[in-house]
């Protein structure tokens, strides 16, 4: 169907938002540094064209989306961490499938979820979740006894439910499949996705529960017998005889036990295994998805954080997309990326040992349960770090994962991708923001990366459906709160003609009855067709205005949705979720402010004002604060209060470079207790606090012709190089109210000045820093005054001859 050089039209449906990319082709690009087999002739490839068309937003609302599963009617199953469970159909309308209670401290809640192979005969659905249990609140300790450590032991649950005709989860028909343990209270990686290969087996990736922030962006191998068993990854990934950091294969029967299939990576009755285990050696397995025509299992796996090797250590932090083709040892936590050895380092007494052997690596951890002598370590497929895959770019190193496309012949389906792309990888990037398509021989080499258009944010979670479509879902980007840029994408084929595009908005979103709200739409479509508009409010009335108001009469939980059809019966459809009944609570996080300076390790106090209609009293108790660390568009929630006024310890950081970009956020959250027989709405506040000493590389918007590259002698590496007269580079939000004096790191070229502004670069001039010709770096300073209470932005504007002037490593400021 699909000739060599034929032109392409792809068409993405967005749950989110629209928008138009012509002309677009996919290119490939030269090979990754990846093993290379045999050549393989040249697949038909074919220009492209793709368009984007949005159907709902906000998928998560105030939650976390996490990740989705297709089901056969092409409606898509999503989870949010803090314990929904949603459903979107093929037309998105999204609602509340399900709710679990979670325990959901840092990174544990609702994680994964999966769909039956056989799910038009059983309708059952899997979640991988943390139970509540009885968990104390608050944080583990890091040091302390047995008994101390003992109150934080938990599991998070492989369960399996059944999803009811109408769409809802029916919590009465769980079966618990699999518990695997947790040390909870700390930080970090539950892994959690959920898989099925050709012969029906499930698949579980879990992480290794270990906690990185004091290993120094090393390998987390501390074996000190006072430490909190959360700090040594022997104890999990290493370990043989224990479910964590690992992939996990089971045949579940239909009474919700299951059996071991054959070819595990251990027999069953071997003694200290674990015959579930299928694949070994893994730190945050995130994402995972199989190829079922060949059962490969395809990982994004996310490595460690230092900046630099280290001798004494190891190598530096890079991350890995995985193919896993047999059972095997994937080399964490003693072999990273192409098997490269950690060295055995001892906590207690700060001395290195020699290099872990990769061949036949040893687990000889007091806390190890499971054997000494491992299975040598597997090579990574793809590892990266900063730019060394250059198709891949640079910036945050967040692995995602994907689905292998496979094409079906027999399908009629006009939206599938076409055959020119059977067995390709596609690719997802969290943090780089972009989706790739990665062609390969059979044997994983050969690796060309191609460029694939994606115009969402943040991809969390992908797959192919029944109609081979690409699902996507983007995580947006709010911090743990679900904004308006969360959202589920489907891309489609539109070789055959495209479907209208809409999108939809509403003035309010919740409230009293008589609720009037006024709703706007857009719709357009690329073939230059007449559109027909209609509107189902989602209480029996409707409209075929473009922008309708309407009142909603009773209190209830409403879907409006907007169709847009075209002459030819393709539509397109938005939808706006409305509570009619309740008022969604305002949190305002009073206390730190946003863009306040710190210093990692300060106790930080806290003030949170919740107001709600519905209210009279705010239950201070039902307050949570969230202390989370930034590391560029992630981030890891660290520790937690509740109560509208307190203080939180912010932890040293001693897993990241320090010269990366991190940073803290405070989240405040506060979920009211519903109203007039409608359901609880949850509102954040937040805050992100900016480290005294900032790299200058780390700006958050610069001037026309601004460049950062390496630099000798700079701090981590790298700097802002040859600033000229009127440039500037800018931070947001930072605050410059209480700052008292600002010291930068610079090695001046020529005579200069850096100007220190307060919200733009012609903003108030808080002071000025003298820059003279230097052989070598030097600190320069000026004290900061007048700055305006309200100001938001910091900005250093560069002055002086013409020309390069200087290079800018970093800068510190004092507070009052």
């Amino acid at each position: 169907m699909h000739q060599r050089n034929r032109r392409l039209r792809i068409r993405v449906t967005a749950l989110a938002s629209a928008l138009l990319i012509s002309g677009a082709t996919a290119v490939a690009a030269q090979a990754a540094p990846t093993p290379t087999a045999a050549d393989k002739p040249e697949k038909p490839q074919a220009a492209a064209e793709f368009q984007q068309v949005t159907l709902a937003k906000g998928v998560a609302e105030t939650g976390e989306p996490m990740t989705m599963a297709v089901l056969p009617d092409r409606s898509v199953l999503h989870t949010s961490r803090e314990g929904t469970l949603r459903l979107t159909d093929a037309k998105g309308n999204t609602k509340v499938a399900g709710e679990l209670d979670v325990y959901s401290h840092d990174e544990e809640g609702l994680q994964g979820v999966g769909v039956d192979p056989r799910f038009t005969k059983n309708r059952f659905v899997y979640l991988y979740y943390a139970p509540p249990l009885d968990t104390p609140e608050g944080d583990a300790p890091d040091t302390g006894t047995a008994a101390d450590f003992e109150k934080f032991e938990g599991v998070n649950r492989l369960a399996r439910f059944v999803l009811k005709k109408d769409g809802t989860l029916d919590k009465s028909s769980e079966k618990k499949i699999l518990d695997v343990p947790a040390n909870r209270g700390t930080c970090c990686h539950v892994g959690g996705d959920i898989a099925f290969d050709s012969k029906g087996n499930l698949l579980l990736s879990t992480g290794d529960d270990s906690n990185p922030f004091q290993s120094d962006g090393f390998t987390p191998i501390d074996e000190r017998k006072n430490r909190n068993p959360a700090f040594d990854a022997q104890r999990s990934a290493g370990n043989t005889n224990d479910l964590r950091g690992k992939i996990l294969r089971i045949k579940v029967r239909k009474d919700g036990s299951y059996k071991i299939p054959r070819g595990n990576l251990f027999r069953p009755g071997t003694k200290k295994t674990r015959p579930e285990i299928y694949a070994m050696g893994f730190r945050n397995p995130f994402r995972m998805n199989v190829d079922k025509k060949t059962d490969t299992i395809y990982v994004g796996d996310y490595g460690p954080d230092a900046g630099a090797a280290d001798p004494k250590r190891g190598p530096s932090g890079q991350v890995e997309f995985a193919r896993v083709t047999e059972p095997g040892n994937y080399g964490w936590p003693y072999c990273t990326g192409k098997n490269e050895a950690y060295v055995d380092y001892d906590f207690a007494t700060g001395t290195s040992g020699e290099k872990f052997d990769c061949a036949a690596p040893r687990n000889t951890s007091p806390n190890n349960t499971g054997l000494t002598k491992l299975p040598a370590a597997k090579p990574a497929w793809i590892p990266y770090d900063g730019a060394s895959v250059p198709e891949f770019g640079d910036g945050s190193e967040s692995p995602m994962g994907g689905p292998v496309y496979r094409y079906d012949r027999k399908s009629d389906s006009p939206v599938a991708f076409p055959k020119a792309y059977d067995g390709d990888f596609f690719a997802g990037e969290f943090g780089r923001r972009w989706i790739k398509r990665i062609e390969q021989d059979k044997n994983g080499g050969n690796v060309k990366i191609n460029d694939f258009p994606w115009s969402g944010t943040q991809v969390m979670d992908m797959d192919f459906g029944p109609d081979g479509a690409l699902y996507v879902l983007d995580y947006g980007l709010n911090w743990f709160g679900g904004d308006e840029n969360s959202a589920l994408y489907r891309i489609e084929n539109a070789t055959e003609g495209h479907s209208p595009v809409v999108e939809a908005s509403s003035d309010v979103s919740d409230g009293q009855a008589p609720l009037k709200i006024a709703f706007t739409s857009k719709a357009t479509d690329e073939d230059g067709d007449d559109l027909k508009l209609s509107w189902d409010f989602g209480d029996g009335a409707t409209s075929t205005e473009a922008d309708p108001t309407h009142t909603y009469e009773k209190n209830g939980t409403y879907t409006a949705t907007v169709t847009a059809e075209d002459p030819s019966g393709r539509t397109g459809s938005a939808s706006v979720h409305i509570t009619v009944g309740n008022t969604a609570p305002k949190v305002e996080l009073k206390l730190p402010a946003d863009g306040q300076p710190f210093s990692f390790g300060d106790e930080i106090p806290f003030e949170v004002q919740v107001t709600d209609p519905e209210e009279e009293q705010i239950d201070c108790s039902e307050v949570e604060v969230a202390y989370v660390l930034g590391h560029d568009s992630h981030g890891h929630p660290l520790t937690s209060a509740k109560g509208c006024k307190g203080t939180i310890k912010t932890l040293a950081d001693g897993e990241h470079d320090p010269n990366a970009n991190i940073f803290g956020v405070f989240d405040a959250s506060y979920t009211d207790s519903g109203a007039n027989g409608q359901p609880p709405l949850t509102s954040h506040g937040q805050s992100i606090l900016q480290p005294k000493h900032r790299q200058a590389e780390h700006f958050s918007s610069a001037a026309d012709g601004v460049t950062k590259g390496d630099v000798s002698g700079a701090e981590g590496g790298k700097a802002v190089t040859g600033a000229q007269n009127g440039q500037w580079i800018s931070y947001d939000p930072y605050r410059p109210a209480d700052l008292t004096k600002l010291t930068v790191r610079v090695t001046g070229k020529a005579a200069g000045a850096i100007e220190v502004r307060a919200d733009a670069p012609d903003g108030p001039l808080l002071g000025t820093a003298q820059v003279s010709p230097t052989d070598g770096w030097a600190d320069v300073g000026t004290d900061i005054t007048g700055a305006p209470e309200g100001a938001d932005k910091l900005y250093l504007v560069f002055t002086g001859g013409d020309g390069a002037l200087f290079d800018l490593d970093s800068f510190t400021v004092t507070t009052g």
